[in-house]
């Protein structure tokens, strides 16, 4: 049982189960301390609802570019290979970015503040989770430094 518990830890495993609340947050906050419903003629709220277009394109790329190589936890599959073309030729972490644009395009989509601060919060997260993965990467993956020094983490051209 507990080399199970090892193994789980050194998965990432922890990340991923932190993870669900930090989602289940992002999506409640603006449902709960943001506007009763959502007008398409306003103009935030419209580019609030692009935003989470935006970020489910960015993370569905990011699934289907993994394929197989897809799992929850932090550390690769033994079977894995480094992406570095298609969506991961834009940023390293594409699902994560998708989260967080995602995030932030739906508190606009509420008109909540609140929400803008728990999208703050998915966005640290997913930058702390994917700095224990990029750990991971560089020691498996030699060419991982000097693709992470020509691609941004997070967010296409910014971070």
């Amino acid at each position: 049982m507990k080399a199970e518990g090892n193994e789980f830890a050194a998965r990432g495993g922890w990340w991923v189960l932190a993870q669900a609340p930090v989602m289940l947050g992002t999506f409640a906050v603006p449902l709960v301390w943001g506007a009763a419903s959502i007008n398409s003629a306003n103009a935030i709220q419209f580019a609030g609802a692009a935003l989470v277009a935006l970020g489910i394109l960015l993370g569905v790329a990011g699934l289907l570019a993994l394929g197989s190589a897809l799992t929850p936890f932090p550390r690769p599959l033994a079977s894995a290979h480094l992406r570095r073309s298609g969506i991961y030729g834009w940023v390293r972490h594409p699902i994560y970015s998708g989260l967080i644009v995602a995030s932030f395009g739906w508190s606009a989509c509420w008109l909540s503040l609140p929400g803008l601060l728990s999208g703050a919060v998915v966005l640290l997260f997913f930058d702390r989770k994917s700095a224990f993965e990029e750990s991971l990467l560089r020691s498996r993956f030699p060419e991982y430094r000097d693709y992470a020094l020509r691609v941004r983490k997070l967010l296409p051209w910014i971070y």
